[in-house]
């Protein structure tokens, strides 16, 4: 993982998430009115079998920060949701693991025209049309990779529901869960033709601003991803 200017350790880059604020302003003005305009969508089936082994994506799967322009399909978009928290289990349970199943992650994935907020439960998406998310996270970043993929996966935090039930270790837990997350993203990308990288270094006050994050709900990491040019 990359700094904008040096090379940041994951915990500290992570760490910073827990104290960071979100700011208002006229990118969170119009975030919020465009997400006041939301709509609930189905997303594609997710698949739960294919051709690529774990242990192939594991060894094939590197971090890529250049991208063809080919924007992602439906089906790419719904999987790569889905690997992130998908629900595996009757009971709720998702595809990645989370201390006292308490899930305080969410996950935004967005595109040139439009941001969509992962509903786990049914496997939908809130989505909002937003010509100019994606351009913005890519500022917040400051990275090339940011700047040229075609859609951006944000990973987020509500710390208090973890808090609820083990106090102070919640922070902890949190982000080893987005670790979780985040792998499982970059790992689901691999059998689907894609690539990505995890930045934990970002402005957090921007991407909560352009996202019209509620109250308490913290970015955590931004996974540009794209066809590997």
């Amino acid at each position: 993982m990359r700094s904008r200017t040096t090379r940041v350790g994951l915990a500290a880059a992570l760490a910073a998430v827990l104290v960071a604020g979100c700011s208002g302003g006229g990118v969170a003005e119009r975030a919020r009115t465009l997400r006041s305009a939301a709509t609930v969508q189905a997303l594609p089936a997710a698949s739960t079998s294919g051709d690529v082994s774990v242990e192939e994506a594991l060894r094939r799967r590197a971090s890529v920060r250049s991208f063809t322009a080919a924007e992602l399909t439906q089906e790419q978009i719904g999987q790569l949701l889905w690997a992130a928290q998908g629900v595996t289990r009757e009971w709720g349970g998702r595809t990645a693991p989370s201390a006292g199943a308490l899930y305080p992650l969410e996950v935004y994935l967005v595109t040139a025209g439009e941001v969509r907020h992962y509903l786990p439960q049914g496997h939908q998406a809130q989505v909002w049309t937003d010509s100019q998310a994606r351009t913005e996270l890519a500022r917040a970043a400051d990275q090339d990779a940011a700047a040229g993929a075609p859609a951006i996966v944000v990973v987020t935090a509500v710390v208090a529901r973890t808090a609820a039930k083990y106090g102070s270790l919640a922070q902890r837990y949190v982000l080893l869960e987005a670790g979780h997350a985040a792998q499982n993203v970059v790992l689901q990308a691999v059998p689907l033709g894609l690539g990505g990288v995890t930045i934990g270094a970002f402005d957090r006050d921007l991407v909560a601003s352009t996202l019209a994050l509620p109250k308490g709900e913290r970015a955590v990491y931004l996974i540009p991803l794209g066809t590997p040019a």
